[in-house]
């Protein structure tokens, strides 16, 4: 979890650094960019302040770049974002990316050959968290005892609502005969915590603070993460293959004495194949040059790495991060190489 001192000290460093650019370079055209996130419960919100925060420092003097990270309702609002160019680069599921790419789902008719990726990030962590009184195996079939009970699906325009809605629907769990609630990550929380809805989903790289908070408040007895099976996985990748098992270990969340063995899916970092070539790859150049400090930002950022730079990527690359892979020796598959 990101700790509340870190996050304000790099909202301050980013304040300073973009007040004291601002007036030393003021006769000079400064280039802003715009990286959309998602609710500050989540991963996406402090990692993309740690990255505009680190992109700034380094690029404001010399480049005259400078980064900075908003707030959204998630993937789904971040895909418009950027086709509406409100903002710049995004954090997106693999799901999500996928779809708009393609033209399926939401996006039917209408793919959104725009966009490019710059990296494939952490994994996305499902985390459907339930009170303990609609546990009865641990399975994520466990969601069909809230059936006429309030669950939060994640905010309406979210990434986190798709996700839970297709893998709720591939495993014949009925979302639709539960009382829907469509809140982000912290009203969650919240709510979960003073009893207004008996569940949640937070698909997020964990430690989550959203999940710890309710971990902490609530106690780890009286709620749990459903768990999910390779039976499950498989039917779920049928429809869409892009989760993969993954462990929660033991000690993540407050109380949390075992692993809990659930799914994720890759994260990526997106981007328009209009924003000029040398921005994306001098972000992408200061995101691997820096991934100490980003693991300071949030322990889930520990998973990034050249290695796994484009393994999973669901749409083409940008030029400028394509560049920076190749100068590091890494091999660009043809699928990934997308026209300027």
């Amino acid at each position: 979890m990101l700790k509340i001192g870190l996050l304000k000290k790099l909202l301050v460093i980013f304040m300073v650094t973009a007040f004291t650019f601002t007036s030393v370079n003021a006769a000079k055209k400064e280039q802003k960019y715009i990286i959309a996130t998602a609710s500050t419960g989540g991963t996406y919100y402090p990692v993309g302040i740690g990255i505009a925060t680190i992109a700034s420092l380094k690029l404001a003097d010399k480049e005259k770049i400078i980064f900075s990270a908003v707030t959204s309702a998630g993937s789904g609002e971040n895909v418009d974002m950027l086709e509406k160019g409100e903002v710049d680069f995004a954090m997106l599921q693999a799901i999500f990316a996928s779809m708009a790419w393609h033209g399926k789902a939401k996006y039917k008719g209408q793919p959104k050959k725009n966009l490019r990726s710059v990296s494939m990030l952490w994994q996305d962590v499902e985390q459907f968290t339930i009170k303990s009184q609609y546990v009865k195996t641990g399975n994520i079939m466990d969601m069909k005892n809230l059936y006429g009970e309030r669950f939060s699906i994640g905010g309406r325009t979210s990434g986190s609502r798709v996700s839970a809605e297709i893998i709720l629907s591939s495993l014949g769990i009925d979302f639709k005969k539960m009382n829907i609630k469509y809140l982000e990550y912290t009203p969650s929380s919240i709510a979960l915590q003073d009893g207004k809805i008996q569940g949640m989903s937070t698909p997020s790289g964990p430690p989550t603070s959203a999940v710890t908070n309710a971990y902490a408040v609530i106690g780890a007895k009286n709620i749990k993460i459903l768990e999910f099976n390779a039976k499950n996985l498989k039917t779920i990748n049928d429809n869409y293959p892009v989760w993969s098992p993954f462990t929660i270990k033991a000690g993540t969340y407050p109380g949390q004495k075992t692993d809990i063995k659930t799914i994720s899916q890759p994260n990526l970092l997106a981007v328009t194949k209009d924003t000029p070539e040398k921005v994306v790859y001098l972000l992408t150049k200061f995101i691997y040059e820096n991934l100490t400090f980003l693991n300071e930002v949030h322990k889930a950022t520990k998973t990034i790495s050249l290695q796994k730079a484009i393994v999973g990527l669901p749409i083409p690359l940008h030029p400028g991060a394509a560049k920076y892979y190749a100068e590091q020796g890494i091999k660009i598959p043809v699928n990934l190489i997308g026209k300027k």
